[in-house]
């Protein structure tokens, strides 16, 4: 199966964590002196099938969560949103799922992850095993699946199987450095990931990461193009994004807003862009409406609330009919 084929059939298998997001309310206030907190579902894989069930795609979520109210909440959240929950399993024992508290304010942000004992690294072998890809079109994950074991066994599995049931493989490197036991064995096995994936989604600092050197980035992901992967997306936060396809490469533009925070921006630029690729736009547009979708989430509180569906995408887009110049 080609790459955009797989990607329009719209139905889509998405590997990795489902947590709690708890915000400071109002807008602005600092975690150390709330009083009142806004809980939302978080976990950057949960989000992706979010955003990608609010533009009318199917989702499915293969991951782990722990035997608890809070794992309970994690799942009743993605029925809400609409996200299969199939293929969740409750871990028992100390496992717990993640909470995430961050502050809804780009200057001096606060970020503060529990994720000791994560829930969704328990997920295993005979867990994606369990799992019938034929019926996908796609695989979606992000890089902290990769982080501990068995998770990260079992993910490379599922690349495994994805691959043998003919379905593109699409990875979005999400290196966050709390999740992993050295950087020595994160740019080594994230690199592993790149390799075998057909679409691969990151900032300059995470490809020159996997490269060895950020000045080494953009070499990295113009490699990764010619060689195994079909999509390259070379995110450069302000300053655009290089996407290399087809033996192309082209730039684009952001959207300037005005950011309340600077979390869920790369979840929903990955929702929309997927999206609009299924919907059947082409390369240049379904990067620009996923930079939409990012500085759609970034100005509002909560990130999978926040996620725009496709009426939200396009009345943003028909008051910022541009976006800015490539640098």
């Amino acid at each position: 199966m080609q790459v955009l084929e797989g990607i329009k059939q719209k139905n889509f298998l998405v590997i990795g964590r489902v947590g709690m997001d708890m915000c400071p309310e109002p807008v602005g206030a600092a975690i150390e002196d709330a009083t009142t907190m806004m809980v939302a579902m978080g976990g950057s894989s949960a989000n992706i099938a979010a955003g990608l069930v609010k533009f009318g795609m199917k989702a499915s979520l293969l991951t782990r969560v722990s035997d608890d109210a809070v794992g309970r909440y994690c799942v009743n959240q993605l029925d809400h949103y609409g996200v299969d929950a199939t293929h969740i399993k409750p871990v028992a024992g100390e496992f717990r799922n993640s909470l995430a508290l961050y502050e809804t304010r780009v200057e001096d942000h606060n970020s503060v992850i529990y994720r000791n004992g994560a829930a969704d690294f328990q997920m295993s072998i005979e867990d994606v095993e369990a799992v019938d890809y034929s019926k996908y079109g796609a695989l979606i994950t992000a890089g902290t699946v990769f982080a501990a074991e068995p998770s990260r066994t079992a993910a490379f599995r599922a690349f495994e199987l994805a691959k043998a049931a003919g379905i593109p493989v699409i990875f979005d490197v999400d290196y966050r450095p709390y999740s992993w036991p050295s950087p020595q064995v994160a740019e080594e096995v994230l690199s592993k990931a790149g390799d075998m994936s057909d679409v691969i989604v990151a900032n300059d600092e995470e490809f020159g990461f996997m490269a060895g050197g950020i000045e080494k980035g953009l070499a990295k992901a113009e490699g990764l193009a010619k060689s195994t992967a079909s999509i390259v997306v070379y995110k450069m936060g302000h300053l655009g994004a290089i996407t290399f396809a087809n033996g192309a490469q082209t730039q684009s533009g952001i959207f300037k807003v005005e950011a309340l925070k600077p979390t869920g921006a790369g979840d929903s630029f990955m929702a929309g862009f997927i999206a609009s690729l299924a919907d059947g736009r082409d390369m240049e547009e379904a990067v620009l409406r996923g930079s939409a979708c990012a500085a759609i989430v970034v100005a509002k509180p909560g990130c999978a609330p926040a996620m725009p569906d496709s009426a939200a995408l396009e009345a943003f887009l028909a008051i910022h009919p541009g976006a800015s110049t490539p640098v």
